[in-house]
């Protein structure tokens, strides 16, 4: 059976997510998931890659529920690691399961499905005269995460709530002053589940784009 790589920055396996791919694989292909913080006790990873001033924020949960930040800066290297790890496996295909940009990542041969490349092109197109939201983790994000939009003449709307938490009071208050200024939402974090694109659907009626939903129906075309 052909294998799809999954990486994670946090801990594998993520299986609040997975399923979500391998709908979409519909057994074709199998799913080989690592993380960036694979063996990590939580005081090291807070010690140790926690963002200081000016860095590139970025979230994760791990298996526990807990939920942790971390840069980009601290966990880039490891994640290259993992990337070779996998391509030395022999596996031809590899999911970053994470939104946020990576500039320099790469591989040997294998392919590298770096969401942050994927989803605002295609996400342009369907967006095409709406209005878009962007749902994101951490309000520290939304200004890098705007940077990625606006190669693609997108000015998105922001809101913030945690893909971990999904208390439905947080998020009618965090979806509120959208409500009349989008026409279309996409939840930006790879992270968020399809019980919370329902919550956000039906809080806000609009058509909702799930991250990770889409990224799994577009790897299962090149498998």
């Amino acid at each position: 059976m052909k294998q799809v790589g999954m990486i994670t920055i946090g801990q594998a396996p993520r299986n609040d997510i997975a399923p979500i791919i391998e709908t979409n694989l519909a057994g074709r292909a199998e799913l080989i998931q690592c993380g960036v913080l694979d063996g990590m006790p939580v005081e090291a990873i807070r010690q140790n890659l926690s963002p200081a001033p000016g860095e590139y924020v970025l979230t994760s949960r791990l298996p526990d529920g807990e939920q942790v930040v971390m840069s980009r800066e601290s966990i880039q290297p490891i994640l290259q690691e993992k990337i070779r790890e996998l391509e030395s496996l022999g596996i031809p295909n590899i999911l970053l399961l994470c939104t946020g940009v990576f500039p320099g990542l790469h591989t040997e041969s294998a392919v590298l499905l770096e969401p942050d490349q994927m989803i605002p092109p295609v996400v342009a197109i369907l967006a095409k005269g709406r209005r878009l939201g962007v749902i994101a983790p951490l309000q520290e994000q939304v200004s890098a995460l705007r940077e990625k939009y606006t190669p693609y003449g997108l000015d998105p709307v922001f809101a913030v709530a945690s893909p971990f938490t999904l208390d439905k009071q947080v998020y009618q208050q965090a979806l509120e002053p959208l409500r009349d200024q989008v026409d279309l939402l996409l939840m930006d974090c790879m992270g968020y589940s399809e019980e919370a694109r329902q919550l956000v659907s039906e809080l806000t009626e609009k058509p909702v784009i799930l991250s990770t939903a889409l990224m799994s129906k577009l790897i299962s075309e090149i498998i």
